[in-house]
């Protein structure tokens, strides 16, 4: 399956699909951010599509991906269990934690968790 926009709780999305290709520089966020822009309000993506150095902040590479979305007005989902990298870093528990608190950044468990957060949405 590509990467597809599909309504969800209302809410156009980009759907990505687990076997594409891994985000691994921003570029390839950027290019998300714009197959996303045709119409789509969130990216939702897979956590196995993100490069391992996403999950290790001091890389800073998370934060460069995170910033492109905010700069774009694009809501960025991480869809999956991340729950391994949750273990090895409490930096990345903190910004998981304060990002699922926001609305533009969120890491969920899957695509259930994605509707419920998007129902709950200001229309």
């Amino acid at each position: 399956m590509p990467d597809v926009i599909r309504e969800r709780a209302g809410v156009p999305v980009l759907v990505c699909d687990p076997a594409g290709p891994q985000v691994a520089t921003a570029q390839d966020a950027l290019d998300l951010i714009g197959a996303a822009y045709i119409g789509a309000e969130v990216v939702a993506v897979p956590a196995d599509r993100l490069d391992e150095r996403f999950f290790s902040l001091d890389t800073r590479f998370a934060g460069e991906v995170m910033q492109k979305f905010r700069n774009y007005r694009m809501r960025l989902a991480v869809i999956g269990d991340i729950s391994r990298h949750l273990a090895a870093s409490s930096a990345l528990r903190a910004l998981v934690h304060e990002s699922n608190r926001a609305d533009h950044v969120w890491f969920l468990p899957d695509l259930d968790a994605l509707d419920a957060r998007l129902r709950g949405l200001p229309r």
